[in-house]
């Protein structure tokens, strides 16, 4: 079977009327060419590397952490679509609805029911002795590490698990991966980390010193880490960090999923400040054709920032809800929140440059088409309503209904 090695976009996540011009063939399962390693090692081209490395061609047995969340999902999806194995762990905590997750590994074993090509484990990274039993008995040579626990504003409120699941957490992967002689090393970063910059676009060059909540520092503390391993054992590493992804299938304790689901049933939203605010909002399949380009390279140790590379602001990201739905917003405005900062946009010529990567998928459309999905997983059902605190991010979603046709649904 021929291996792609990095695919233009995630076909499969795709909506069957796209009105873009997305190429429509599905990765190739057939005639895979044997395994080229190209590793590097920074000695050879120094720590800045600005010189594209070819990417690995042949097949892959990938560990990704957090499989069963939305990032996650995606990415296992489109490894195994082009011939992959994936081992899934994730720890399936309830910082939103665990029925979300377990559908989402239920899409994926009705899709990959061979275990040979799908292992799915659940449990914590932080445990060292069932961390070491997958290792040894899955023995993957390529790391995607998704799992983290996410929020900015529920970072503020409870620290300490910030601490154990993205710091402890990320530093056993990177031991062991080191320990069992991984090839390539990839993990999710975040905006979070620029904080309050000024600058026009956030650039991988920018010091970042000064992170406005535990979540950003508990993520800036992998990047540090993440380059500690690498200088010690040559562990290639990409970090990656991530601009506020949405799409079919996303977290509902995020801003996309939380306005489209309240604006179709006519509950309020909050707006925070006075809508100027401004996010960089990349689509899924953006976000996912980033991960993959990074881990078929295996650069020595990068950061690369991947988004749409233009901002939203707050108002028109309603706007753009009300129309796609078709109704009118209810909106209750809201003071700034902490530790949230007013405008994100990412400088992607970097990920341009060394991954060949760049967006699709335009704000408009990937708004047109997440109403679309929700529209067609949950016009039949009845939706409970969130209380005020889920909507505010600080407490853990509830259930909304039955969410196997919205899961099997793209």
């Amino acid at each position: 079977m021929k291996h792609a090695a990095s695919m233009p976009g995630l076909v499969g996540l795709v909506d069957s009327d796209d009105s873009s011009n997305e190429g429509n063939a599905s990765p190739s399962l057939t005639n895979r060419t044997a395994s080229t390693g190209n590793f590097m090692d920074s000695s050879d081209l120094g720590e800045d590397l600005d010189t594209p490395i070819l990417p690995h061609i042949g097949h892959k047995k990938v560990l990704v952490t957090g499989g069963a969340g939305f990032i996650g999902s995606h990415t296992a999806e489109f490894l195994l679509a082009r011939g992959d194995d994936v081992v899934i762990v994730d720890e399936m905590n309830d910082y939103y609805d665990v029925k979300i997750k377990e559908q989402n590994l239920a899409l994926l074993r009705q899709q990959y029911p061979e275990k040979r090509r799908l292992s799915i484990y659940k449990g914590d990274i932080c445990d060292a002795e069932f961390m070491e039993d997958i290792f040894e008995k899955e023995r993957p040579e390529w790391v995607c590490h998704m799992a983290a626990r996410a929020g900015v504003r529920p970072s503020i409120q409870d620290p300490y698990v910030y601490i154990h699941s993205n710091i402890k957490g990320t530093t056993r992967l990177m031991e062991f991966s080191h320990k069992y002689g991984i090839k390539n090393f990839v993990f999710a970063s975040s905006s979070s980390v620029y904080g309050g910059s000024k600058s026009t676009f956030f650039s991988e060059d920018e010091v970042v010193d000064n992170p406005v909540s535990p979540y950003a520092a508990s993520k800036k503390a992998c990047e540090l880490l993440a380059y500690t391993y690498h200088h010690l054992y040559k562990l290639n590493v990409s970090a990656l960090r991530f601009f506020t992804v949405y799409g079919p299938r996303g977290r509902p304790d995020m801003a996309p999923f939380k306005f489209i689901d309240r604006v179709s049933r006519g509950v309020e939203i909050q707006q925070f400040g006075d809508g100027s605010s401004s996010r960089d909002y990349t689509y899924i399949s953006d976000i996912v054709d980033g991960i993959v380009r990074a881990i078929d390279r295996p650069y020595p140790y990068e950061v690369f920032n991947l988004g749409k590379g233009s901002g939203t602001a707050l108002k028109q990201f309603i706007d753009l809800v009300q129309k796609h739905v078709g109704k009118d917003a209810v909106v209750k405005v809201m003071p700034d929140q902490p530790g949230d900062v007013p405008y994100t946009c990412a400088d992607v010529t970097k990920a341009h440059n060394l991954l060949g990567y760049k967006s699709k998928v335009p704000f408009e459309e990937g708004i047109r088409r997440t109403a679309k999905w929700y529209k067609d997983a949950y016009a039949s059902n009845s939706i409970e309503v969130c209380p005020e605190l889920q909507a505010n991010g600080l407490g853990r979603a509830p259930s909304f209904v039955d969410l196997k046709s919205a899961l099997s649904s793209k």
